[in-house]
């Protein structure tokens, strides 16, 4: 009986030899097909939002630079002031009469036109 069962074994399994499984062609990568699609994404992400931002950036850089004394300014906090004094990092604020005020450089929001600040 055990001769048998082990004949059927045996016949099965060669039978049923498994086959060969076909090869992936080399140019079916996954990755393959979505490389485009993320490079396009990368590009549209930096010309839509780091390049502007960037351009923004370098003006606003451009601005504070070219503050000079006797220029009306507006702060980040809405103080609204002419230049009389400038260092490096800061710059000083006239207000009003008697009151003047130190801000860093970079709190200076807008730079207002010489017609506007008479």
């Amino acid at each position: 009986m055990w001769r048998l069962l082990f004949a059927q074994t045996e016949i099965a399994q060669s039978v049923e030899a498994p086959a060969e499984q076909p090869s992936v062609p080399p140019g079916n990568n996954p990755l393959t097909g979505m490389l485009p699609m993320i490079v396009i994404f990368f590009a549209i992400m930096y010309f839509l939002m780091i390049r502007p931002q960037q351009k923004r950036e370098k003006e606003r850089r451009a601005m504070l630079a070219a503050v000079t004394k006797g220029d009306a300014v507006i702060t980040t906090g809405g103080i609204c002031g002419t230049v009389v004094g400038l260092t490096e990092d800061r710059v000083v604020l006239r207000v009003d009469e008697s009151v003047t005020m130190e801000f860093v450089r970079g709190a200076i929001a807008q730079v207002m036109p010489k017609e506007s600040a008479k």
